[in-house]
This record gives C-alpha cells, sequence and structure tokens, in this order.
C-alpha cells in the first residue's frame, strides 16, 4: 500500500482510472482486443439468451417493468420494450449470469466482460452510441476492473466476497466513456461505487444470489455515474485509504499497481476466458483434462477407482459433491470431472437435468477427490488443472490443461464463440434467420454507424 506521504503527494487510485477511462483514445486500443469485446458482446448475448428464462431473471425483469420509468434502453429477449438506462443494465446482466455461461476473468472468476457489455449496450442506446464507441467502452471497462484485480492481488475471495465487486467497476467505466463524463466526475463515479458494491462468496455459490450480484453491479456502476454526472463527489481516495475499498476488501492490496501498463498491457488479452461449456469457470479444465485422460486411456467408468483433481488456487472454491440442480452443477468440480470421464467431453448439454442426473455420472462422483495441488510450471496454470484417472486393475492415465479452451492467452476462435450464440440464443426462441443476422452485426459491430443496429435485433 501507499504510505500516508506518498499518498498526499500521487494522484489517487480513482483519479488515474478516471482518467484513462476518458482520455485514452479508441485508436489506442489494440484490434485484438476491439475484436475480443466483439465476441464478449456474442458471449453475453447468448448467454443472456438462456438464462431469460430462469425464474431469477423474470422476477427482476418484472420488478423492473412494474417499476417502469423513461424508455430508453432494451431489454434483451423479454418482449418488454425498453426501460430505463440503470433498470435494462440490470435485468440483462442478471439474465446473462443466470445461466452460468459467461465470461471470466481467469485470475479470480470475475464476471467483469458481463457489466461491461450490459452496461455499455444499456447506455450506448441511451446516446445513440456507434458500435465503435461500444467496443471501446467495453474494453476500457474491462481493463478499470482488471486492474483493480491486480492491486488487489486477486484476495478478496479469502474474505469472503464475490467477484461482483470488482466487476461493479467495468460498469461504472463503461457508463462513464459513453456519457462523456469528465475525469473528475469517473473519479467521483468510480469512488461511490467502491463505497456502493458488496456481494457474498458463499452465498453466490449456493444460491441465485449469484445472478442477483451481477445485476447488482451493472445497476451500482450505472447509479454512481448518474450521481457522479450531476455533481455528487465522495473522497476520491475511497479506494487506497486506510479502512476503504483496498483494506475491506483485498488482502495486502498494491494501489501503485493501478498505474503500471496502464494502456500498454491489456487484461483483455491476457486473463479474459470466454465459455465454451457451462459452469464455473475454475472447473472448465478439469473437464477437459479429465475427458483428454478418459479419451487417452479409452477408459470405462465401471472399472475406474478413482478420480483426482489437483489445481492451484481453487483447492477450496465450492466443489458441490452430488449436484442437482444448474446452481449445484456449476459449482462442483466433481460433476465436471465425472461428466468428462463418462462422456470424454463436456457441452452446453451438461447444464440439463438428464445430465446433472445421468446415472453414470453419478456413479462417478464419490470417486472424485480434490487432491494438492501442482508443484511445477505454476506460472502457466490460468484457471488449470491436472486429472488422473485410476483403475482398478492399477493402471492410471493423467492429462494437464493449463488454461481453458476460449482463454484469450491462448487465443479465442471465432467458430467457438458463434457456436456458442448458435447453441444458446435459440431458447429465446429465435429463428435461425434472426441468430445469423445477430451475428454478422456483432462481427462487424466496429462498423456499425448506431447501436440500434444490433439492439433492434434483441427485442
Amino acid at each position: 500500500m501507499r504510505s500516508n506521504s506518498e499518498s498526499k503527494d500521487l494522484p489517487s487510485v480513482a483519479d488515474e482510472l478516471g482518467r484513462f477511462v476518458v482520455d485514452f483514445p479508441t485508436s489506442g486500443i489494440p484490434d485484438r482486443a476491439l475484436e475480443y469485446a466483439e465476441m464478449l458482446l456474442a458471449s453475453t448475448i447468448a448467454s443472456a439468451a438462456a438464462g431469460s428464462r430462469l425464474p431469477s431473471s423474470r422476477i427482476i425483469k418484472e420488478i423492473e417493468v412494474e417499476r417502469g420509468g423513461r424508455q430508453e434502453s432494451t431489454i434483451w429477449f423479454g418482449a418488454a420494450g425498453k426501460l430505463p438506462m440503470a433498470a435494462a443494465a440490470r435485468v440483462n446482466a442478471l439474465a446473462s449470469d443466470a445461466a452460468a455461461s459467461d465470461d471470466s476473468d481467469l485470475r479470480n472468476i470475475v464476471h467483469q466482460g458481463t457489466t461491461a457489455c450490459a452496461t455499455a449496450l444499456a447506455a450506448g442506446e441511451r446516446v445513440g452510441a456507434s458500435g465503435a464507441d461500444i467496443l471501446s467502452a467495453v474494453v476500457l471497462g474491462y481493463e478499470a476492473a482488471g486492474h483493480i484485480s491486480t492491486a488487489m492481488q486477486c484476495g478478496f475471495r479469502n474474505k469472503g466476497f464475490h467477484g461482483c465487486i470488482v466487476a461493479a467497476f467495468a460498469s461504472t467505466a463503461a457508463a462513464a466513456r459513453l456519457l462523456k463524463l469528465t475525469a473528475a466526475q469517473t473519479t467521483h463515479a468510480i469512488s461511490l461505487t467502491a463505497t456502493s458494491i458488496g456481494g457474498l462468496g458463499a452465498v453466490a455459490d449456493t444460491s441465485l444470489a449469484r445472478e442477483y450480484h451481477a445485476g447488482q453491479a451493472a445497476l451500482c456502476g450505472i447509479q454512481a455515474v448518474q450521481a457522479a454526472i450531476r455533481g455528487y463527489t465522495a473522497d476520491e481516495r475511497a479506494l487506497e485509504m486506510p479502512g476503504g475499498y483496498f483494506d475491506a476488501f483485498g488482502e495486502q492490496a498494491d494501489s501503485a499497481a493501478i498505474g503500471r501498463d496502464l494502456g500498454e498491457r491489456w487484461n483483455i488479452l491476457e486473463n479474459l476466458g470466454i465459455k465454451l461449456i457451462p459452469g464455473g469457470h475454475p472447473h472448465h479444465a478439469v473437464a477437459q483434462a479429465a475427458a483428454q485422460a478418459a479419451i487417452e486411456g479409452s477408459v470405462d467408468p465401471a472399472y475406474v477407482e478413482a478420480i483426482d483433481i489437483s489445481r492451484p488456487g481453487f483447492q477450496r472454491y465450492a466443489n458441490t459433491a452430488f449436484p442437482t440442480d444448474l446452481i449445484g452443477m456449476a459449482h462442483s468440480a466433481m460433476f465436471f470431472a465425472a461428466a468428462g470421464v463418462a462422456d470424454r467431453e463436456f457441452t452446453w448439454t451438461h447444464a440439463s437435468d438428464a445430465k446433472i442426473m445421468d446415472p453414470v455420472i453419478r456413479g462417478l462422483l464419490g470417486k472424485v477427490r480434490v487432491v494438492g495441488p501442482p508443484t511445477e510450471d505454476l506460472e502457466r496454470f490460468l484457471s488449470g488443472a491436472v486429472v488422473t484417472i485410476h483403475m482398478a486393475d492399477g493402471r492410471s492415465y493423467t492429462a494437464t490443461v493449463y488454461a481453458p479452451k476460449g482463454a484469450a492467452a491462448q487465443g479465442i476462435a471465432w467458430e467457438d464463440v458463434e457456436e456458442k450464440y448458435r447453441v444458446l440464443v435459440p431458447n429465446a426462441m429465435r429463428s435461425p434467420a434472426c441468430v445469423e443476422s445477430g451475428l454478422h452485426v456483432i462481427r462487424n459491430f466496429r462498423q456499425a454507424r448506431s447501436v440500434s443496429e444490433l439492439t433492434g435485433l434483441l427485442r
């Protein structure tokens, strides 16, 4: 942390981030980062299509429709027309998170792309922004949240907090960029967000609070921006001050890290993970490694003695042993390992009741063990895992996946993102022609003259 004397002489963390968010030119953002933002839009919308029909999404949508207000921004897949910007962002972010199919910062499983995209489309629609404007806001929102994660050294989970406490800043930054706040106004919006957001990790791991957190993060960020643009202020050192955000939520936070590499190294290019299968991102590499080991050994599930999972950083992450619903499945490393061994793959169908209760998979669940973490090549692991299958005859098969498929560090392929979109968007009763039209707009969003070219397809 900065000392008191240093803090008096340096710009605040919120000020550094605020100036970056509003002043950084779109021309300075790498093309690949803007392309990943397009992929994030496709992923977020696809996940929302699947989540829009779930009870949690329906409840919050009903609340916001009943509350009403100015018709500013589209509710995706809702047949509810438009709502105020903040309400639309809340509903859309919650729907995307509800299906457990949105993105993650693979260092700490923060879904900041969800809030960045939901907020950027809602705010952008209010002001008539172009596709390029939206993508810039998504990238810079992602970076603002990512740099806060870096400064916190990803320690918030050890204190019991959910990643929404970081994701909210992606909403703040995206809205500030699109609503054209000044750097000073953005500084105060960031400080207001720091003192407004909360969320318990344990509750999110076991209940519908998971997606409620996503909606609150989007709402919190926009409300802070709306207050700041009208002149509301907060202590601009809210993040680094004694007893402030970093002290409350983090562990040995390094606030000086905020200013390092801003606009030079990009979190979206290094730490982004787009889900190409459903469920908690810490478990995706588990399923991949289990499937690879099962294929290598031509494993018959009937003769499996034990399945060992070894991974750095996620020894205490949920690990529901015998899940019976989507929430339990999404947070169960045991399920991902058992399904990978039983089916030699893990796909979108594994989020279904039929797969969650599949007798072959359930027969393996009690044989899965979480063992000690790896001790070699630790720098290569990014939500990665090692899985070893032990057979009754003494044979064993091991596979290592350092980062799950869909990780930016390994490169994300458009064909994988398009497949996700084509699988999930029909859940919202969209025709094949509508699906393809949406994909075409998203893949060329940098050329879109107005955000309405996309939002008009999501009503």
